[in-house]
């Protein structure tokens, strides 16, 4: 019997209205949550799961209706309270006056004391991040630390917004053990799922969003089994015509667009990889797995500029070789990227075109004036992603999910020679999924863009994408495995 609320009342909710940000209003005619009634909530990107799991916590404002036993402690494992945390991180880094480099918070204290969570350390295999600072982990890293955290809280209600999103397959693998056996034991969660296929076994009931109404809900099979819920989560668009690049970049088709020579990243005394000799020519694409840690973020990081140790090594980008006198500029022209440390990072205020346009001039906001035919090449754009509507809205009030499309959408305005994709699919429903892997797989298939494509989700490589660069764990350092098909 799955233990859902155990131990709570029921949590009801009736005739509820409540204002977002984008002017819509969030609709709950009725929903009840009954003690041994284990829950998940799913729906279209940018329906309003968030905001619904929200209304457990009291942390929406209600125009209308009422919540009643809502859960004295709530704590939340999400996308957004990694980008929270992320911020608050910044934040403190920008108020500190000193030269000295600032680790930030060590995870060792934001998890104090450990003798409370020993046991999830090392189930979670998390120990040898202790002295390293939370803005320096890597996504599927600091999503193991932000659950440990939320267990050692013992909360009345634990939601789960996307838990497994950005863990490689061994630590989805642990995370969702070390979640059955806390809901056996009596914790009550709450699920947000993107993912259909994730949603664990034991959830009984579904509470299915779409355009900010709880458009249904019930038991589990029931409520999949609707026709309207599979209509909305089946993805049958046509895919259409990419718009023309307006000055498409022409580099030499012999040359390769990055070359690096015996490449080593090291960190203090710990040494991510070394001896790397790897060549990206035009038209042949990679893809780029490993573990969560194992280096692929600082990988791409030397290709874009982002870390310094790109002047150490021997590193040739688009015929320039680091550290002669080029500008960062010359460089990001050429790349279009789509990353989770992209998405934190675009704090800019600024409307969903505006963003759109700003891929154009390898900007994080704009800061120069548009032209129509950006204005219009950046629409288009936003109506092959399905969010032409929302081209006046703040970029900070869409969803995560949204925000990712329309930075795919940022990264491809300008169809630049090499395009970074890691992983693009994170925070996306079913259907926004498969449009961005129809999308990767087009432009695979062209060869007109090279693609490096990071993903912990090996079924979704598409076939056009014959090269694979494996990152093997071994003794705390990665090996580096490169395989051509």
């Amino acid at each position: 019997m799955a233990s859902g609320l155990r131990g709570l009342s029921s949590v009801q909710f009736s005739a509820i209205k409540a204002r977002l940000y984008d002017g819509r209003f969030l609709s709950v005619p009725q929903w009840n949550i009954q003690p041994g009634e284990c829950w998940a909530i799913t729906g279209t990107n940018g329906s309003g799961k968030t905001v619904l799991s929200m209304l457990t916590a009291d942390q929406v404002v209600l125009s209308h209706g009422e919540a009643m036993n809502l859960p004295a402690r709530v704590a939340f494992v999400s996308l957004e309270a990694q980008a929270r945390q992320i911020e608050l991180e910044r934040k403190e880094d920008e108020s500190d006056i000193t030269d000295e480099p600032d680790k930030g918070t060590l995870i060792r204290d934001y998890l104090a004391p450990l003798a409370k969570v020993q046991h999830l350390i090392d189930f979670l295999q998390v120990g040898h991040l202790l002295d390293s600072g939370f803005r320096a982990l890597s996504t599927g890293e600091s999503r193991k630390v932000l659950l440990i955290r939320a267990l050692q809280d013992q909360p009345d209600l634990l939601v789960l917004d996307e838990p497994l999103e950005g863990l490689d397959q061994l630590s989805r693998e642990r995370v969702l053990q070390l979640l059955t056996e806390q809901q056996a034991a009596g914790q009550a969660m709450l699920w947000v799922a993107n993912r259909l296929d994730e949603i664990p076994s034991w959830i009984t009931h579904l509470a299915f969003m779409h355009d900010a109404e709880l458009l249904c809900q019930g038991h589990k099979d029931d409520v999949l089994a609707r026709p309207e819920v599979q209509g909305l989560m089946h993805f049958n668009r046509p895919l259409g015509d990419f718009p023309a690049a307006p000055n498409a970049d022409t580099l030499p088709a012999d040359q390769p667009l990055v070359r690096m020579v015996n490449t080593r990243i090291r960190y203090d005394e710990r040494v991510l990889f070394s001896d790397l000799n790897w060549e990206i020519k035009p038209g042949c694409h990679w893809a780029i797995q490993g573990p969560n840690g194992c280096g692929k973020t600082s990988l791409l990081q030397l290709i874009t500029g982002d870390n310094p140790q790109c002047y150490s090594n021997e590193l040739y980008l688009f015929g320039m070789r680091r550290g002669r006198g080029e500008s960062i500029w010359d460089i990001k022209k050429h790349i279009g990227i789509v990353s989770s440390a992209l998405q934190w990072e675009y704090r800019a205020s600024t409307n969903v075109l505006t963003t759109v346009i700003s891929g154009l001039y390898d900007s994080i906001g704009l800061y120069r004036s548009s032209g129509d035919d950006d204005k219009q090449l950046a629409l288009r754009w936003l109506e092959l992603i399905g969010l032409r509507h929302k081209a006046n809205q703040s970029l900070q009030h869409l969803s995560y999910g949204e925000q990712r499309l329309v930075l795919i959408a940022r990264a491809l305005i300008k169809q630049p020679p090499l395009l970074i994709l890691d992983e693009p699919c994170q925070g996306l429903d079913d259907p926004s999924r498969h449009l961005v892997l129809a999308f990767i797989a087009r432009l695979a298939e062209q060869q007109k863009i090279t693609l490096l494509y990071v993903t912990h989700h090996a079924d979704e490589i598409p076939a056009a994408i014959q090269q694979r660069l494996f990152f093997r764990m071994q003794d705390g350092a990665s090996r580096i495995e490169i395989s051509r098909q």
